[in-house]
């Protein structure tokens, strides 16, 4: 898969047919800025389109995954203009774009695997709650930096982070912006597990993503749309939705190759998902 642009905040690269994203600005704590977002926003859609991935791994360099957004994004291209009811109205439309490429982790037909090491702060932390699943280091944080500077989480975090830990938790960390510790988000069940140093957090999150890999590409997409789908609606509606989905991508070759791989103790071979075109992209 190949953006139209090279790329400057991330590095992208395909193998065994896993995606691998990297935060590759260190020197600035991997801040979002707005080429940040437009990158990642063309790398998500690219993926969505594309098909040949099965599962994206999202990882970071540096001591700090990302310090969120860069503070002067605000002073320079994008200005909140407070003083009239029209500049707030743009606010919304604004914030709507934002909050878009993030909602498109959690949309992307192929999971989502993030590997955090050190602050995972601010903006950062919308991102990887919008992921599938998160590992990290021993030295890991999180913290809903907005409140320290006067603001709001608005892209995000406030969101999907209850459907993630207990409310009450999510509360004090909004309210106080405290930091929470790897420790602890394991232990609410934000962090499937902690390691003790980056290369071992990102070993785990390609061993997870090559197991999913090995996997039909289109039962793994029904299952993220049924397990997206059941958080958000009753017990009944879900089981409905269940019933469609299964009924829409059964594949009694695919359980055969499945079954008959384990037996033989071989690889199984599926087919990838179907690249996506929009009437947009024909001639």
């Amino acid at each position: 898969m190949n953006t139209s642009t090279p790329l400057t905040c991330f590095a992208l690269s395909t193998q065994n047919h896993i995606a691998h994203l990297v935060l590759n600005k260190p020197e600035a704590m991997n801040t979002m800025h707005p080429t940040f977002w437009r990158e990642l926003d063309e790398v998500l859609t690219q993926l969505h389109k594309d098909g040949s991935a099965r599962v994206l791994v999202i990882s970071s360099t540096g001591k700090h995954f990302s310090a969120g957004m860069a503070l002067d994004t605000f002073s320079g291209a994008i200005t909140m203009a407070d003083e009239s009811p029209e500049g707030r109205a743009a606010m919304f439309d604004s914030l709507t774009d934002m909050q878009a490429t993030f909602t498109k982790l959690e949309t992307l037909r192929i999971p989502v695997i993030v590997a955090i090491q050190g602050g995972c702060v601010g903006g950062a932390v919308d991102l990887v709650t919008a992921c599938c699943i998160r590992y990290a280091t021993a030295d890991a944080f999180f913290c809903i930096q907005e409140i320290n500077i006067g603001m709001v989480a608005d892209v995000g975090t406030l969101q999907r982070l209850p459907k993630l830990i207990p409310l009450a938790v999510v509360k004090e960390l909004a309210y106080t912006g405290r930091r929470m510790s790897a420790q602890k988000a394991q232990g609410y069940g934000l962090v499937n597990e902690v390691f003790d140093t980056p290369e071992a957090t990102l070993a785990a999150a390609m061993q997870c993503a090559a197991e999913i890999a090995a996997k039909p590409p289109v039962a793994i997409w029904g299952t993220k749309q049924v397990i997206h789908y059941t958080r958000d609606h009753s017990v009944d509606d879900s089981l409905k939705q269940m019933g469609w989905i299964q009924g829409a991508i059964w594949s009694n070759r695919h359980v055969l190759e499945a079954v008959t791989a384990m037996k033989t103790k071989r690889a199984a071979e599926f087919p990838p998902l179907s690249a996506l075109r929009s009437f947009r992209d024909i001639a």
